[in-house]
């Protein structure tokens, strides 16, 4: 729906002379042998290539987790695939992936191969002392310089001393740079974002300087907090929102309706913005044109009493920047000609952005960095990027493509970094139970695969049931989803080995040892699939 605009990529290979008789290896050989032989902050690519023609995986939207052998009784897949609720943007309406492995002819076979190797010997060729040292050592703030070095076109990471993690933020969220980004505390979507999974993460958030400032362009705090709130707000659907301490007198606006102006913490008046941007177009489950998203994917640190936090090195740096609005009809529009065309056998395709990522089609660019060889940060390829629009285009439970901040602790309380200890297990909207008990249950496993040992150990009994009294007197949400450090490690290391070989594009799972109840290759018409009653209607929001 973007416009769409091309970039060639800096640091071109080429294999040999036009029209060489010698045979060369397939493209995307050739793009996976220069990330390991030349590793650039911009990847290597063949010369004189659109990237399209570059990927090993045309289906490479579809996750791992979505070749989970089910065996007509464990669920990991109603968190991502839903039907449409009422009044939602994502009108894409694929809960019958629940039911069924719907599949492309591409899609029936499992490219993510790197689920199938033994990492045994090469974990335990890393000492703890390695590990930690590596975990520890700062691989972000050299990342803008370089990509200014290189005249990079698209987005660079603008939020100053961000591998500190909470140390860049003030109490209540705020980088303390001065680049507006904001931090947010939420609970990490089941279960690939659990700790005990692999990685730690957290969100930022930025509204666009309308949002920011009143109306002769000056910033001003109270715009800023009181358009975040609304913006919250609208993204639940709530009728009024607890906010961080505000002085209607700095907006101009009762924002209460109690008739007055004052200081308030809370917001009732959420029918329009505030400030600059009090006339931009607003609608439930929508953020506003310009808002921009910043996550981090990190590995397991762990601190001097053994608990498990963030760590300084990042594993990924993650943007999403919603160019285009679009009314909820059109969003319907898209979604419809999109089934029709997965109906007709189309594989997905994204108009590349170059340097600015890929467009998802529904007004957002994702664009992405990841680790090169020797653990320095590098741009993310055609194919890395296209895997990340397995979440952010795909799925049917996601607000406006996001995950996060729907599932943000609701109000003023919310501001700030991420912080799973003293959180509860809140349940979802329309569950009864807190929603890590209700995942344990309806997947038998602590992940998608039935594969994370410790999980099945500390909150299931010797049947396989799950021990419901254990997991409801857990301390919060970091008891119950946050590994031990020797696992921590564990995983630490199985994933620098997949780091050292630059095969993201077969996987980048932290697994150690082969994971079990997956299929290679599967048949749709003999694969087991669920029953009804094992299929779910769920909503990502949470009741805090």
């Amino acid at each position: 729906m973007l416009k769409c605009r091309y970039f060639l990529v800096f640091g071109f290979l080429a294999y040999g002379a036009a029209g060489a008789e010698e045979a060369k290896p397939p493209l995307y050989q050739q793009v996976l042998d220069g990330l390991r032989d030349k590793p650039f902050v911009l990847p290597a690519m063949p010369y004189d290539v659109h990237p399209v023609h570059t990927v090993y995986n045309p289906e490479a939207i579809i996750p791992p987790q979505c070749y989970t052998r089910t065996e007509q009784k464990h669920n990991p897949c109603y968190a991502c695939h839903q039907e449409t609720i009422p009044g939602r943007e994502n009108a894409m309406n694929d809960g019958i992936q629940q039911r069924a492995y719907l599949f492309s002819e591409v899609g029936v076979t499992n490219h993510w191969q790197n689920l199938f190797e033994d990492r045994s010997a090469r974990v335990a060729a890393i000492s703890d002392a390695a590990i930690l040292a590596w975990v520890a050592q700062d691989n972000y703030s050299e990342l803008a310089p370089r990509l200014k070095g290189v005249k990079f076109q698209g987005w660079i990471p603008d939020l100053q001393n961000l591998q500190q993690g909470r140390a860049a933020f003030d109490e209540h969220g705020f980088a303390k740079d001065g680049s507006h980004w904001v931090a947010f505390n939420y609970k990490p979507l089941p279960s690939t974002f659990w700790p005990t999974n692999g990685s730690t993460d957290d969100v930022m958030i930025r509204l666009a300087e309308p949002f920011r400032t009143d109306a002769k362009g000056q910033y001003s705090a109270d715009i800023y907090k009181a358009n975040l709130a609304i913006v919250e707000a609208k993204i639940k659907n709530l009728d009024a929102i607890s906010t961080l301490p505000i002085d209607e007198n700095a907006v101009g606006i009762d924002l209460d309706g109690d008739g007055k102006l004052g200081a308030i913490d809370h917001i009732t008046v959420l029918d329009h913005y505030v400030g600059a941007a009090q006339k931009e177009f607003i609608d439930t489950f929508m953020y506003p044109k310009d808002t921009e998203f910043l996550h981090t994917v990190r590995y397991l640190a762990v601190d001097d009493g053994g608990g498990i936090m963030p760590s300084t090195r990042m594993k990924e740096v993650r943007y999403m920047r919603k160019w285009q609005v679009y009314s909820k009809t059109m969003y319907r529009r898209y979604y419809e000609e999109e089934s029709f065309e997965k109906d007709a056998g189309a594989l997905p395709r994204y108009t590349d952005l170059g340097q600015h990522g890929l467009d998802n089609g529904t007004g957002w660019s994702v664009q992405g960095f990841i680790e090169d060889k020797n653990g320095r940060l590098r741009a993310s390829t055609f194919e890395e990027n296209m895997f990340c629009m397995g979440c952010h285009a795909s799925i049917g439970s996601t607000i406006d493509q996001t995950f996060g901040f729907p599932r943000k602790v609701d109000g003023a309380k919310g501001w700030g970094y991420i912080n799973l200890k003293g959180m509860v297990d809140a349940p979802n909207y329309g569950e009864l139970k807190g929603e890590i008990l209700t995942y344990l249950e309806r997947v038998g496993g602590g992940d998608e695969f039935r594969n994370n040992g410790e999980m099945l150990q500390r909150w299931f009994k010797a049947d396989g049931a799950v021990d419901h009294e254990k997991v409801k007197q857990a301390k919060d949400v970091y008891t119950l989803v946050t590994p031990s450090k020797e696992r921590a490690l564990l995983l630490d290391k199985a994933y620098k080995s997949i780091v050292e070989d630059q095969d993201f594009i077969f996987g980048r799972d932290a697994t150690v040892t082969p994971v079990r109840n997956v299929y290679d290759k599967i048949d749709p018409k003999t694969a087991p699939t669920l029953p009804d009653d094992k299929t779910y209607r769920w909503d990502i929001r949470l009741k805090w």
